[in-house]
């Protein structure tokens, strides 16, 4: 089976080059190709010898996998799958969510780093299927690269389908490729990853990168937390907060708390009460979100006035909240509703 030369780093090329008695400087060539060309195929890297593409064909494919399936939103979200291939012909799926704001100025990618998720947050569809396997750099990058006009993405945020601290070697791969001038070239500032928080991991990807965090947090109360979030067992948000206040937020890297909410569950006032107090000092905004309902599930959603009550009073006391606007969720593509467990069993 050919190994994919995209979502490789610049140094892996260059490795790969001299291992097919190329040059070094090849490797910034094709990477060129992968990432600025968006080459298909190989045969199409020209400046490259036909003998050194034969070369490199005996053991290399560029790559790339197109969509699988592709819904489009009365919303003009569209929800994308993609069936990645493994070794010995095990397949995993996982769905990826592109959202325009409707004003033609920010166009959002919603990205997988995992099938499945190991998390099993009660509200999440993605949780419910359980886990199917970690995803490369270059199975997550192809979701961007993938979709049809990718050209005008504004912003891409690696709130999909898994945890990407779970997977976060391959995330700091695929932020690199995105950021660095060999690859995509973008700026940190359009990338946002966001986490349940495992805290030696989280300071891992705070010192690696320069991209955006945003901690799931969904209620400011441990002993209500771990009742939707059973993380909250091994990693105390607690910890996770202590060591966020040990980074600067006051510049241009944001720090956010999302936060769905859940009609009698974590929508009172004391509930925002103790979440001023569980993030006072910290320079940083919270997401209120409307829960998009999954089938058998005891939550019901807090209703938009109640939302903005909740929204106001933080506001009142000095913290920035907004209310996400809730987008796809006709064609399951909204906050917390991915899922490729039916789709996985359709391709086995």
């Amino acid at each position: 089976m050919a190994k994919a030369l995209y979502g490789l780093t610049l140094v892996e090329l260059q490795e790969i080059a001299l291992s097919v008695g190329l040059k070094k400087f090849a490797g910034a060539q094709i990477a060129d190709w992968l990432y600025s060309k968006n080459v298909e195929s190989i045969d199409g890297m020209t400046n490259l010898s036909l003998k050194a593409r034969e070369a490199l064909k005996e053991g290399y494919e560029v790559g790339r996998t197109a969509p699988a399936e592709v819904l489009t939103s009365k919303d003009g979200t569209r929800k994308m799958l993609y069936r990645y291939g493994r070794e010995g012909g095990k397949e995993i799926a996982v769905e990826t969510a592109y959202i325009p704001d409707g004003y033609g100025e920010r166009n959002t990618l919603c990205v997988s780093s995992q099938a499945g998720c190991k998390m099993s947050c009660e509200f999440c569809m993605t949780g419910r299927q359980g886990f199917g396997g970690n995803l490369t750099a270059g199975e997550i990058l192809n979701q961007m690269a993938s979709t049809e006009g990718h050209e005008d993405l504004t912003n891409i945020v690696y709130m999909g389908m898994g945890e990407p601290m779970d997977n976060l070697v391959e995330v700091l791969k695929s932020i690199e490729i995105m950021t660095s001038k060999w690859g995509y070239a973008w700026s940190p500032r359009r990338i946002t990853v966001s986490t349940i928080g495992i805290p030696e991991r989280v300071k891992t990807f705070l010192d690696s990168c320069e991209a955006h965090i945003a901690i799931s947090l969904h209620s400011p109360r441990s002993e209500e937390r771990v009742n939707i979030m059973p993380v909250e067992k091994a990693y105390p948000i607690e910890e996770t907060i202590d060591l966020l206040r040990g980074y600067d937020w006051e510049g241009q890297r944001r720090l956010t708390f999302e936060y769905t909410m859940f009609d009698g569950v974590n929508d009172s006032r004391s509930h925002a009460d103790a979440l001023l107090a569980l993030v006072k000092g910290l320079h940083c905004r919270v997401n209120l979100i409307g829960f998009n309902a999954i089938p058998d599930s005891r939550l019901k959603g807090t209703s938009l006035r109640k939302m903005a009550e909740f929204r106001d009073y933080l506001c009142n006391k000095g913290l920035t909240a907004t209310i996400r606007q809730s987008k796809g969720s006709d064609i399951e593509a909204a906050c917390g509703m991915l899922s490729t467990k039916r789709k996985q069993v359709e391709g086995q």
